[in-house]
């Protein structure tokens, strides 16, 4: 014998709503038996319900479209901070940059090398001490350093940010989509397990080749045990 669940997914809570509103039979008076209180519940139920969930789709989209920008975007500043990196410590192995500068950049001046710069966090906070570390020498009458100059790496730095706080927008965007589509689901599940009483109460009396149907036909969902003949 087949027994009753409530939908675990959002499409298949909305696939049960709309084959029962659908259904033109629940809105003739002569043979209606569904409550219409509870009935005037699912319209609205449902309607919000494809609303949020076409609105998480559509935010989940354009985080992942912009994940890949963002992604394209840190690469780049990477590449161009640890190639910066790399000059200023040859220049100073070759004695054209003090030493003691390197504190400037929050670099280490008893053993220096390129930061892990690979997270997000890293990058943005290295990022930030090279610029300010450069636009302090220079302001105290360094030699500017070329190829990658300073103004470039900036460029792809602050690309680079604008891209991550993008990406941090859409993450909480996508995240207030996703609560209100949680939020939602209690309701709709009450709201069909009223539904579906009241169908199955209506079809009790029939046998259950013509009960099983009938709720079917009505948005009722039904599951067979492993190995149970699907009779119904």
């Amino acid at each position: 014998m087949p027994y009753r669940r409530l939908p675990k997914t959002d499409a298949a809570r909305l696939k049960a709503l709309k084959t029962l509103l659908d259904n033109n039979e629940i809105y003739t008076v002569r043979n209606r038996f569904i409550d219409w209180q509870t009935l005037n519940k699912a319209q609205p139920a449902y309607d919000r319900l494809l609303t949020a969930c076409e609105q998480y789709r559509l935010t989940m989209a354009a985080q992942i479209r912009n994940r890949n920008k963002m992604e394209r975007s840190m690469q780049l500043a990477q590449v161009y901070l640890s190639h910066f990196i790399r000059v200023l410590l040859m220049s100073v192995e070759r004695g054209e940059i003090k030493k003691q500068n390197l504190a400037l950049y929050g670099l280490s001046v008893e053993e220096p090398g390129v930061p892990n710069m690979v997270s997000i966090k890293a990058l943005t906070e290295w990022g930030k001490k090279i610029v300010e570390g450069e636009t302090a020498r220079l302001k105290k009458g360094g030699r500017p350093i070329y190829n990658p100059s300073i103004g470039m790496v900036n460029t792809h730095y602050d690309i680079f940010l604008t891209a991550s706080n993008q990406q941090q927008e859409l993450q909480n965007k996508t995240k207030r989509a996703a609560a209100d589509v949680d939020r939602l689901r209690p309701e709709v599940d009450e709201i069909l397990l009223d539904l579906w009483n009241q169908i199955e109460k209506h079809f009790e009396n029939e046998p259950p080749e013509v009960r099983f149907k009938k709720c079917r036909e009505f948005g009722v969902v039904y599951y067979y045990r492993r190995h149970e003949p699907h009779d119904y």
